[in-house]
């Protein structure tokens, strides 16, 4: 009896495509161990759900190659990807039903129609829209065209909150480094929206048939990629810390958290945060909810989260004359 053999080619070919599809798959199983040296590691996790695209390219130079091995190699990438995102696509988490709906956005220091988005906005009928990146020159247009649906607004430094339902116990909230960094040295787009106190976040109170809630409106600072600080998240990172001081010390069990936080919830800054809020989209929502930049989103960096009320819907909204796109969710309580 003779034994057939097995070929070995096909299993000695693309060796180098064999291991960059295994680090693949163990650069997103292993994400959250990669070492944050120059922002590396954060930046992977913002860009995670891309690392999906390197599949077909692998998948291609396999076929070209004729590799078995770099074939084989590749299930490990494409397990870890579908059992961190495959819900998010697969699934559409919505349910009817709710009690308000609210809606965050970064109107852009740079939008020359704020008139338009303001129209836009108060066509979605939230209860509660927040702004942020507001800047001197633009706030007026925004007092005016949502004074007739919103009756109620506050406004603290670049960001603001406009409300169906009365507002009380407002306060700022202390997000921002004082040392900017090597941004400082910068001429950032945003830097026109600046406020004199350098205020960028906010806390107040709203009424609601259920009782109280409170709602946080924040901007974070800004993330850059720079040759000589690397992914620098310095400004950011402190503000995601004072943050998450702040939420730990919320005595309202019932919050939403609206805002520009400047990265993903995937991102470790804010784990201190994911802990205690429950992110709408990931919860309610279908797909990624990508919002920045507008023309084409690469990554979900407006926020929408909650804590002890549910998000039956999340989705975003069409763009406006901003680089951000708004998000909305639908929340019960």
């Amino acid at each position: 009896m003779t034994i057939p053999r097995i070929p070995l080619a096909p299993w000695k070919r693309g060796p180098l495509l064999a291991a960059l599809a295994l680090l693949l798959g163990l650069v997103m199983a292993l994400h959250a161990r990669i070492p944050n040296v120059g922002g590396f590691g954060s930046l992977v996790e913002n860009l995670l759900p891309w690392c999906g695209v390197c599949v077909p390219v692998l998948l291609a130079g396999a076929v070209w190659r004729r590799s078995a091995s770099a074939v084989v190699a590749l299930v490990l990438p494409v397990t870890v990807w579908v059992s961190l995102f495959g819900g998010l696509l697969l699934t559409d988490r919505s349910h009817p039903g709710g009690d308000l709906t609210a809606v965050s956005h970064n109107v852009g220091a740079g939008n020359s129609d704020p008139d338009g988005t303001a129209r836009e906005l108060a066509a979605s009928g939230a209860e509660l829209l927040a702004l942020e990146e507001l800047t001197d020159q633009a706030r007026g247009a925004y007092e005016k065209g949502l004074a007739t649906a919103y009756p109620y607004h506050v406004v603290r430094g670049t960001v603001g909150l406009w409300s169906k339902l009365p507002l009380s116990d407002t306060r700022a909230v202390d997000v921002v480094r004082g040392d900017a960094g090597p941004l400082a040295r910068t001429k950032l787009p945003e830097s026109a929206a600046e406020a004199a106190d350098g205020v960028r976040a906010l806390r107040t109170t709203v009424a609601t048939a259920h009782g109280p809630l409170a709602v946080y409106v924040v901007h974070l600072g800004s993330v850059r990629v720079m040759p000589r600080h690397g992914f620098w998240t310095d400004s950011r990172d402190f503000g995601a810390r004072a943050l998450t001081k702040a939420v730990t010390a919320e005595r309202n069990k019932r919050m939403v958290l609206l805002g520009d936080l400047n990265g993903t919830t995937d991102d470790r800054a804010f784990h201190g945060l994911t802990s205690q809020l429950t992110s709408a989209q990931k919860t309610a929502g279908k797909g990624f909810g990508f919002t920045w930049p507008a023309a084409f989103p690469v990554a979900r960096i407006d926020q929408i989260l909650v804590r002890g009320v549910r998000a039956r819907s999340a989705w975003v909204l069409p763009a406006t004359g901003s680089d951000h796109l708004p998000v909305a969710a639908r929340i019960s309580w």
